[in-house]
């Protein structure tokens, strides 16, 4: 019997993903928004590809916002695009 895989919805682009591919953005209790390497802190989350373009679009639409519950900082936009940025494979030419 194959185990189940967990699948999770972007914010930015709608779609059904495997729950590793994605980057988690969590709410802490104390109202910051953090990138979320392990998946497990506390705090309410929110999913997005590791997609420049889907980021983009989560935050233009204010989805990743509703999704969170809060408004974010440009900090933690700042935070969560270098995230992204670092998870998305770099093109070497070839």
């Amino acid at each position: 019997m194959a185990k189940k895989i967990p699948m999770r919805m972007c914010v930015g682009c709608r779609t059904m993903k495997e729950k590793r591919s994605l980057v988690r953005v969590v709410r802490t209790p104390e109202g910051e928004a953090k990138v979320d390497p392990t998946g497990k802190m506390n705090g309410r989350g929110a999913y997005v590809c590791p997609d420049a373009e889907c980021l983009r679009k989560a935050v233009k639409s204010r989805a990743l916002d509703r999704a969170l519950e809060t408004t974010l900082t440009p900090e933690a936009m700042e935070r969560l695009a270098a995230e992204v940025e670092r998870r998305v494979p770099q093109y070497d030419g070839e």
